[in-house]
């Protein structure tokens, strides 16, 4: 075995703690920006937000470092770290400019600050099941046997778990043994709460427990329910001829049976309360306004939070200053408030970055794509990928990323996420590159304005595409079709 020395060189990209946090930060939703904040307002006692910070922690943490403990608090090289700190800067008589060190930017105009993120006060799906359970008369075991049932449900009403699944469960947890037919009898009982259709096994199921909640309803509903039990693959691949000759029905009678059906909710818990979070709602991080045909961008005022260093602080370190005596101690509380000092100032900084971050891509944004934030039409959209964003901006595309990803812009014509105005560009017959929305937007305005009875084909959709002008594979209209959620012709055709 011989060993042997080499010189090499690598050339090594690595992103700083402070960029890190930036990246971090730029990603948090301006719906849990506040909630972030607030934790670092609890760790770091230095940092404070608005008027509402208090001084009465200076006594306690004073009284932390002078007391006549025995147990020192050791700092690796803390008499070294003290000679060479220059304390002047934090305790200098500069009329409070680190006290209003603030993140709003004056070359904006401010949302008003009372602005608040919308709370869901209502009752959960779980809770209004368990509010029915109330209602039935069962025995200990039986509503232990219903408490699980209910608690297998999944946000849209459906019970996907095996029976036998749910009494292992029940044999695990509450040592309580119970057979399948036992859950099974409970299942149907559960089935007969509101809303109708929930604790099915599948779709349907689903269905034809609200049909039979409506037997009374006619002739239409009855034969509903037979085309669900001996058809439902049929139906749901819209092969209606075989499902006529097999019931011998008239076009009239399918119908009727077609609008019975569509009125049904393949979804019964889904519409109810699906739980109190406020990421439910979305929460603009940014306001464009057409001023008399002058945009306007306005940063959601939750993204400007009024952040300053502690005057408590500054204040401790002009009174260890003063005194004559500099024993270990003092030097380490000195330390120990700068380190909080410039934790808070680095967050701070994080929070303006951040900031300036989300305008200058936004801004950029609105400038690129101005013809639709001034008319709210798709078809004005010009073609832009994150790299004509990030060079307009000078950030990285990994940074115009997270932006466009998590956050959003309210708009008179409804609100959007950033990645909504990223498409790639489609040449037309002329040379001239469009973007691959417009094409989207004309491809769901042809299939909008289609013959139901008689829907067109990838085939006929790329031909009429091309007739416009663009140039376009069936392959391609048949995957814009998909990311447009329009299903095939045959699924579309309607009597």
């Amino acid at each position: 075995m011989s060993l042997s020395q080499s010189l090499q060189q690598k050339l090594l990209q690595k992103l700083s703690p402070q960029q890190i946090q930036l990246m971090k930060l730029l990603q948090v939703p301006t719906a849990n920006l506040e909630e972030r904040i607030k934790e670092e307002l609890e760790e770091n006692p230095a940092l404070e937000q608005g008027e509402e910070g208090s001084d009465e922690f200076s006594d306690e943490l004073k009284d932390e470092f002078d007391s006549s403990d025995e147990e020192e608090t050791t700092l690796d090289g803390s008499e070294e770290e003290y000679d060479n700190v220059d304390l002047t800067e934090y305790i200098v008589d500069d009329d409070g400019e680190i006290a209003d060190y603030k993140t709003k930017d004056d070359n904006y105009p401010e949302m008003d600050d009372q602005q608040v993120i919308p709370i869901r006060i209502e009752t959960s799906f779980h809770e209004l099941i368990l509010t029915q359970l109330g209602l039935l008369e069962l025995d200990e075991k039986s509503y232990k046997i219903a408490e699980q049932v209910v608690g297998s449900l999944d946000d849209d009403g459906y019970l996907r778990r095996a029976l036998s699944s749910i009494a292992d469960d029940l044999a695990f947890r509450q040592s309580l043994i119970v057979e399948d037919k036992e859950i099974e009898i409970i299942i149907q009982q559960i089935q007969q709460f509101d809303p109708p259709g929930i604790a099915a096994r599948d779709l349907k199921e689903c269905l034809l427990l609200q049909l039979k909640r409506k037997t009374d309803e006619g002739q239409s509903v009855e034969l509903a329910i037979q085309i669900l039990s001996k058809y439902f693959d049929e139906f749901t691949k819209k092969h209606y001829e075989k499902i006529q000759r097999g019931l011998n029905l008239t076009d009239e009678q399918l119908k009727d049976v077609i609008h019975q059906i569509i009125k049904l909710n393949p979804k019964p818990g889904g519409n109810i309360g699906e739980i109190n979070k406020a990421e439910s709602y979305i929460i603009p991080d940014f306001f464009v306004i057409n001023n008399n045909g002058i945009l306007e961008l306005t940063l959601n005022a939750k993204n400007a939070p009024d952040l300053r260093i502690s005057e408590g602080y500054k204040d401790m370190l002009k009174d260890y200053e003063k005194g004559s005596k500099k024993d270990k101690r003092q030097k380490e509380a000195v330390l120990f408030i700068k380190q909080k000092i410039d934790s808070a100032k680095w967050f701070i900084d994080m929070i303006k970055q951040r900031q300036e971050t989300l305008i200058g891509t936004m801004s950029s944004i609105m400038k690129y794509q101005q013809a639709f934030f001034l008319t709210g039409d798709e078809t004005t959209m010009r073609p832009m990928i994150l790299k004509d964003i990030a060079e307009m901006t000078g950030l990285d595309i990994s940074t115009v990323s997270r932006v466009a990803n998590s956050k959003f812009v309210q708009t008179e014509f409804g609100t959007y996420r950033l990645k909504f105005f990223f498409s790639e560009s489609l040449s037309t017959d002329s040379g001239e590159e469009v973007s691959t929305r417009e094409v989207k937007k004309i491809l769901s305005n042809i299939i909008e304005a289609e013959d139901k009875r008689k829907p067109l084909s990838d085939e006929i959709l790329t031909e009429m595409l091309q007739e416009k002008g663009y140039n376009i594979a069936r392959r391609t209209v048949a995957k814009y079709r998909e990311q447009l959620n329009v299903p095939v012709a045959r699924l579309r055709k309607e009597l």
